[in-house]
């Protein structure tokens, strides 16, 4: 198993807005960051993104620092996440979390799911 050091930060990122959004979001929470993880959709396609809080790191988690944010990704969930930059979008009345992930071949037309390259 590989140390967290032996992986850069330009390898996952997060937009300053998408920081802002989280820094806001876990502001008076008692948590330790957040977590994102990949997992075996029921939707259209392989795969969807999940965020969650932190409460506890566990053994095989990966921990990335951007300013007083901590993301949490454990290891297997890498692997699908690896060179991905988080950003924050808001356009009009809409907002919310995008995924600029190079590894997606193919997004479902709901946009709730994914297929990967790796």
């Amino acid at each position: 198993m590989s140390s967290v050091n032996s992986y850069t930060p330009n390898e996952f990122s997060l937009s300053e807005t998408a920081i802002n959004h989280f820094s806001s979001n876990l502001a008076g929470k008692d948590s330790k960051g957040i977590r994102l993880s990949v997992s075996e959709s029921t939707g259209c396609s392989g795969y969807t993104y999940q965020i969650d809080y932190v409460e506890k790191q566990e053994s095989d988690d990966l921990v990335f620092k951007f300013e007083d944010i901590s993301v949490f990704i454990d290891a297997n969930s890498f692997k699908y996440l690896k060179g991905t930059k988080v950003d924050f979008l808001v356009e009009g009345v809409n907002e919310g979390i995008k995924f600029l992930n190079p590894n997606v071949k193919a997004i479902c037309g709901c946009g709730e799911s994914f297929e990967v390259d790796i």
